[in-house]
């Protein structure tokens, strides 16, 4: 034992913190170290996201412009490549389904999907999703495949 490993006995040392609002005595009492008036000061406070401090918001200074299509349909893109992928990997064979796609992890179950034309496709599949691009649908029936949109 030495000086560098010396250390007070278990629970003999008090960490509670300190206790505000206990009276004057306490030394903590008054305004309970929160200062006087102001927000901080008042119970229940708690900022708000995106106050900065009574100045106007940059979400209200910045202009809006545009137009947002609440009908809007968004499709998650599958390249071809990808298909080609799995079927090296030999998680697929001969079909692939929505189903299987969410199982593989590529897309959510909540998810529109469309088949996309990147890159080379060269096994032949019988895909069913929601949408085909042109190009996709071309080089799916040029493999000898079939695409079929739910």
């Amino acid at each position: 034992m030495n000086l560098s490993n010396l250390k007070p006995a278990e629970g003999s040392v008090n960490r509670d913190g300190k206790r505000l609002g206990r009276g004057q005595g306490s030394g903590k009492g008054g305004t309970a170290a929160r200062g006087h008036k102001g927000a901080k000061s008042r119970s229940g406070y708690s900022k708000k996201i995106g106050f900065e401090g009574g100045q106007m918001p940059l979400q209200r200074r910045v202009p809006k412009f545009g137009f947002t299509n609440i009908n809007r349909k968004d499709y998650k893109g599958i390249n071809l490549n990808k298909l080609q992928e799995l079927v090296d990997d030999k998680v697929i064979k001969d079909a692939v389904s929505f189903d299987t796609l969410v199982e593989n992890g590529l897309v959510g179950k909540n998810d529109l999907v469309k088949i996309l034309g990147g890159g080379e496709l060269k096994a032949a599949l019988k895909v069913s999703v929601h949408k085909f691009s042109a190009s996709a649908k071309a080089a799916i029936e040029a493999a000898g495949g079939e695409a079929i949109s739910l």
